[in-house]
């Protein structure tokens, strides 16, 4: 009985986590609907497995407006494009459109233009059956000229969030479910607010807090960036560690403006944008071995990487994930190597969230973590423990990762102290152990 017992709770856990509406954690990767000779145009069901949030590139203004949208397939047909998203949909992954990029302008003037843009949405996302859509506005997109945060005046901005919460409205209705919202920003639009609160400057501030409650990923462009303040009020410089940090704690943090205070977003809800190579972007590129070592500090699972040092010790280990700007490019060798952001991805996070117990071994008596229930350490002891370093990830019991670190035999020992108290469960390689954390 208590097997049975033993069993039915883990097929509550998983049935939950299936629920989820975005990958935990999310490797979130922009594709391109066009070909270039330096970054190929390739096949959606050809992109690398470990892309789990694919964002199309890009609905744009129909020619003649700057609010009526459309989303043309330059490669294959409609009916072939959509087939491939229903692919990748059948596998778990995430299919969303995004709006706008770095060249076309959207501006959602007054009412008519508003309404124009949530129909013609509304129907890019019918046809193609998209799960989400990106607001990656540029440019003069979005701007503010007075107002708040939290009370904005602008009709641009006052247009957009109504035009937001319409479309989802709509999907809902239509769905029954919840429809994805991201949103890639570049830093001047979001960090830059601590620098001034104008034009573009803070720009999207008031966008994400008023659709805070819906937003399921923030990920900021932390490349084609100038020099921005942290909360800390020193300034970085993109394309290293302390930019990564400063600036994705500065979003989970939150920080003040002159246009009011930003409060700052759950971890869960933020990943870290970055360029798959030098080509890919004007500036801001990290190596990966950088990159990982910048967001094992945030995760709370390393050590500081340079002088930024974290507001909230211990770090933020429900970080959402990563993002990239592009899948085309990290496809590409001659770009850091083949798919090296993925690759570089899975050695920080490891895999997606839980969706099958048939993958893991529950009942492996060659792992053991002691003690259960446990206060701040768990030790690890395997006879399978490797010497060489390997990806170990504690879930809560909804399917979010809370923290995921490389450990071996010589360092088998795991700091949950900054785990609210609860039932956890500890994945190594094909195993996963249940704890009590109190």
């Amino acid at each position: 009985m208590k097997k049975l017992f033993t069993l039915f709770l883990f097929s509550i856990f998983f049935s939950t986590i299936t629920l989820s509406q975005i990958p935990n954690p999310a490797l979130v990767g922009y594709w391109h609907n066009w070909n270039t000779a330096s970054a190929p145009y390739i096949q959606l069901n050809q992109i690398d497995t470990n892309y789990n949030v694919i964002d199309l590139s890009f609905a744009i203004p129909k020619a003649g407006t700057d609010y009526d949208m459309e989303f043309t397939p330059t490669q294959v047909t409609s009916t072939t494009l959509i087939s491939q998203i229903q692919a990748l949909q059948a596998n778990g992954k995430k299919v969303i459109i995004s709006m706008g990029g770095a060249t076309a302008s959207i501006s959602l003037d007054n009412f008519t233009e508003r309404d124009t843009f949530v129909s013609s949405m509304n129907s890019i996302i019918n046809t193609y059956g998209f799960d989400g859509i990106d607001i990656d506005f540029e440019g003069s997109s979005i701007s503010v000229s007075g107002g708040t945060i939290s009370a904005p005046t602008d009709a641009k901005i006052i247009n957009l969030i109504y035009a937001i919460k319409q479309i989802m409205s709509d999907y809902y209705s239509a769905n029954g479910k919840h429809l994805i919202l991201t949103m890639a920003p570049e830093t001047a639009f979001v960090q830059g607010g601590m620098s001034a609160y104008g034009g573009i400057w803070g720009a999207y501030l008031p966008v994400i807090h008023a659709l805070r409650d819906s937003l399921d990923l923030l990920h900021v462009q932390l490349y084609n960036s100038g020099s921005m303040y942290g909360i800390d009020r020193n300034i970085y410089t993109q394309g290293n560690a302390d930019f990564i940090v400063a600036m994705t704690e500065a979003v989970i943090q939150g920080f003040s403006t002159s246009g009011g205070v930003f409060n700052g977003l759950p971890a869960s809800k933020v990943a870290v944008g970055l360029p798959a190579c030098t080509s890919a972007a004007g500036g801001g590129f990290v190596d990966t071995t950088t990159v990982k070592s910048a967001i094992a500090y945030l995760l709370g699972t390393g050590s500081k990487p340079g002088s930024y040092t974290l507001a909230q010790a211990g770090g933020h280990p429900t970080l959402r994930g990563m993002m990239t700007w592009s899948i085309n490019w990290d496809a590409v060798s001659t770009c850091n190597g083949t798919y090296s952001f993925s690759k570089n991805y899975k050695k920080i996070f490891g895999d997606s969230t839980l969706t099958s117990i048939a993958n893991y071994d529950i009942n492996q008596t060659n792992f053991v973590i002691s003690p259960n229930p446990t206060e701040n350490i768990i030790t690890m002891e395997s006879s399978e423990l490797s010497q060489s370093p390997e990806l170990v990830v504690i879930i809560n019991s909804i399917g979010e990762i809370q923290f995921s670190q490389e450990i071996s035999l010589g360092s088998n020992q795991i700091n949950t102290i900054n785990l609210k108290p609860g039932i956890y469960f500890i994945r190594y390689r094909n195993t996963l152990k249940k704890f009590i954390k109190i």
